[in-house]
């Protein structure tokens, strides 16, 4: 295994599993990892994937509205691994709706966001 993807992967499997706490260390890290000192993304696929990461732990901390937005920004910006990026999304919105049954309003946007890719 590539040591410099270790967080990247870690932070799949602690979201699969549930485990917010290290989901959440290991995709800022990856986040951090893959950004260049002036903000450029060094690698969009991983840093989309962090995000949709970041949303399942918004949206399981009880952050509806940051879940969302993290979701829909991880979508963006025409990224190359669509149908990966689209499945993880597709969970996010599942456990979003599962989570928050009264919300549907809410997660329109992200809904959209899956469609659009």
């Amino acid at each position: 295994m590539d040591p410099a993807k270790w967080d990247y992967l870690a932070m799949d499997i602690h979201r699969l599993a549930g485990d917010d706490v290290q989901a959440a260390a290991s995709a800022r890290s990856a986040l951090r990892d893959n950004l260049a000192p002036d903000g450029t993304e060094l690698s969009p696929m991983r840093i989309a994937e962090c995000r949709l990461t970041l949303a399942f732990v918004a949206g399981r901390a009880g952050d509806l509205e940051e879940a969302v937005r993290l979701g829909i920004e991880g979508l963006k910006d025409g990224r190359q691994s669509k149908v990966h990026l689209r499945m993880v999304a597709r969970e996010l919105h599942h456990q979003l709706q599962q989570q928050y049954p009264a919300a549907e309003a809410a997660t329109t946007d992200l809904a959209e966001a899956i469609r659009a890719i």
